[in-house]
């Protein structure tokens, strides 16, 4: 398998037109916790339930459970960008559990959670950035999708994983078409953040 941003040009009368990026969003949920593996330099250990990705080029979602992660690992690779919120530093170190490659260094990546910690001077979750600038909140919490993997609900992780993924997916959206976002600081209130997009490797 070979990692590569991939050049996405077409002839057409004598003239290459660039097309549409193939933008994946991804997300992924874990079997076991930090504590569970031991801390959280561990997060190879903590195995994946359910990866999801949408992808601009199909306009779709797509969820892989933990027998596929090839599959997705592939998808990833034949982005031209991929998009998450904290991928870089958490669903990367996990999922590199399957595979050799160094993905932080192999994917062409735009991490919002660097984009809004570059911009507020300090980190804030997915939740606080999606409720103040959309005014949509996240379903579930990570450790409600641990416990769903230990009953066995399959459905539900994916669903969860679903979300976050739609959720970050506007929220790129949003500050690509508006140039901020916004978060809720500790007295409630509604702050913007000029963010800037060009943050990738």
């Amino acid at each position: 398998m070979e990692c590569r941003l991939l050049q996405s040009y077409a002839l057409i009368s004598g003239t290459h037109v660039e097309k549409p990026k193939n933008i994946v969003y991804f997300d992924l949920e874990t079997q076991r916790t930090a504590n569970d593996v031991g801390g959280w330099d561990k997060k190879s250990s903590m195995g994946v339930s359910v990866g999801v990705t949408y992808s601009t080029s199909t306009a779709s979602y797509e969820v892989f459970p933990e027998s596929r992660m090839s599959d997705l690992i592939n998808v990833l690779c034949r982005a031209d960008l991929v998009v998450g919120y904290n991928i870089r530093r958490f669903d990367y170190e996990v999922l590199m559990a399957y595979t050799i490659l160094d993905l932080p260094h192999h994917l062409p990546t735009l991490d919002l959670l660097e984009v809004v910690e570059k911009a507020a001077g300090h980190k804030l979750p997915l939740d606080s950035v999606a409720l103040a600038t959309l005014g949509v909140g996240k379903t579930a919490e990570g450790l409600d999708a641990i416990r769903w993997w230990r009953e066995g609900k399959m459905m539900e992780i994916a669903e969860y994983c679903c979300f976050d993924v739609k959720v970050t997916k506007l929220v790129h959206e949003y500050a690509i078409d508006h140039g901020e976002l916004h978060y809720m600081d500790r007295f409630s209130r509604k702050q913007a953040l000029k963010v800037d997009l060009s943050i990738t490797t």
